[in-house]
């Protein structure tokens, strides 16, 4: 598709508004965007390593967090393309001595984050042995004997847990014979010419690898030391923006997986879109494909358009949840549609009748509802959060048009939705690139 204006300018400048703080920008790290096999930005913004004033590039190495997790479920897939397992196999047929309770759980439910088993890096003891090297075995022992999060094991239950890609890790290992990073290294990675990827670990020495940074009052901190055997198969991988889009072509041209796995990987199953290792949403008709990473100074975003042949991938190096506006804002450019930043949004008024309909509570998901109260003419927002016991503070959210609304303190807004007596239904909450339905109670 070949658009009237070019949408390079447009998206340096909508990368600038994230880097307007020149002390403490929102944003630093390396952005790629590919469209059909051509590139129409490849540049990194700040700086990798700040002590040394080493600049971004897109040969930094940033850690993936969560993204790893589509490398697992490629990897179970692939197994299975291989004869090696089937994804409706109870766990315990390659496990044998997994507890009662994980009876009905298959190796779908894990992939798809549906199988209830609690995320163990929810615990309460999880911050005191993050920096101890962790086996496999250890991992599993933290999770395997707690209660389930749903009364019956459903495909279309959503939890997610980073105990479900823990347990696809060890299956990995057990069936293969391989640990998982040689696995990676010998099924994914060298196939796939992704030489700047691999799985970090205490003590490698990795060229071009950038430091992780937190936002304080006075600038950036280093975040603290993690080992990253703790987070496994479920976040170690580390990866520059060039492997990434090698990963992509690979994974959706069909040189890695069988065209029904893709398909199994790409199907979502639950209320949050959630496939296996990725996300999968309708935007606008068009299909979008992603998944986000977070960790310890780390954030990134991988998002792949179908339709239009088009691959987003920011890797960021600060804590904050800018990669993911950032992707979603570059892809709608890159598509020809119009993005505005939150400092060129108008308010305008709208009747206190209508306002008044929007009130109530919606609910996203499982653990997190938004309540939509009325004020003195004043519409505001919370996000009620469950196990969260300092919820974020009610918020003020202003009318651009009669359904659509925006924070001013956040980059989000937010869309009500009617049927077609008048009724509100639902809203879509859009933060940080992901859209969420929240349905009226």
């Amino acid at each position: 598709m070949k658009l009237k204006e070019d949408p390079v300018p447009r998206m340096q400048q909508v990368i600038a508004s994230y880097q307007a703080d020149k002390d403490r920008p929102q944003f630093m790290g390396s952005i790629l965007v590919d469209q059909d096999g051509e590139t129409l930005l490849d540049q990194g913004y700040g700086y990798a390593n700040l002590e040394w004033q080493i600049p971004n590039s897109p040969a930094t190495k940033v850690r993936l967090g969560s993204m790893t997790k589509q490398f697992t479920a490629a990897s179970v897939l692939l197994l299975e393309d291989q004869g090696k397992v089937k994804t409706g196999d109870p766990v315990k047929t390659y496990l044998p001595d997994a507890p009662a309770a994980w009876d009905k759980i298959t190796l779908h439910h894990l992939l798809t984050q549906s199988s209830g088993i609690p995320n163990y890096t929810n615990f309460a003891g999880y911050l005191a042995t993050r920096c101890l090297p962790s086996t496999p075995e250890e991992l599993i022992a933290r999770f395997r004997d707690k209660p389930l999060e749903f009364q019956s094991v459903e495909l279309s239950n959503y939890s997610y847990s980073d105990s479900n890609y823990v347990l696809l890790g060890y299956l990995i290992e057990k069936v293969s014979g391989l640990s998982y990073p040689d696995f990676l290294r010998q099924n994914i990675l060298s196939p796939l010419g992704m030489k700047d990827s691999g799985y970090d670990f205490a003590g490698l020495v990795l060229p071009h690898r950038a430091s992780g940074y937190q936002p304080t009052s006075r600038g950036f901190d280093n975040t603290s030391y993690v080992d990253m055997s703790v987070v496994y198969a479920a976040g170690a991988l580390f990866s520059t923006t060039h492997d990434l889009l090698r990963w992509g072509q690979g994974l959706f041209g069909g040189r890695l997986l069988s065209p029904p796995s893709v398909e199994k990987m790409t199907t979502p199953l639950n209320e949050q879109n959630y496939a296996c290792g990725l996300i999968v949403r309708n935007d606008n008709g068009r299909k979008v494909v992603w998944h986000n990473g977070g960790f310890k100074g780390f954030r990134t975003n991988m998002t792949y358009h179908p339709d239009d042949k088009l691959t987003v991938i920011v890797l960021g190096n600060v804590d904050g949840s800018t990669p993911g506006a950032i992707a979603q804002n570059l892809g709608a450019l890159a598509r020809g549609e119009k993005v505005v930043l939150p400092g060129e949004r108008k308010e305008i008024a709208v009747s206190p009748k209508i306002l008044q309909e929007y009130v109530g509570t919606y609910r996203l998901n499982r653990t997190f509802k938004i309540t939509i109260t009325l004020d003195h003419g004043q519409l505001s927002a919370q996000s009620i959060i469950q196990y969260n016991p300092a919820n974020p503070p009610k918020l003020p959210i202003y009318a651009e048009s009669e359904n659509d609304f925006f924070y001013k303190a956040v980059n989000s807004q937010i869309k009500f939705f009617t049927n077609e007596r008048g009724e509100v239904t639902h809203i879509i909450l859009h933060k940080n690139g992901v859209e969420q339905m929240g349905i009226k109670q």
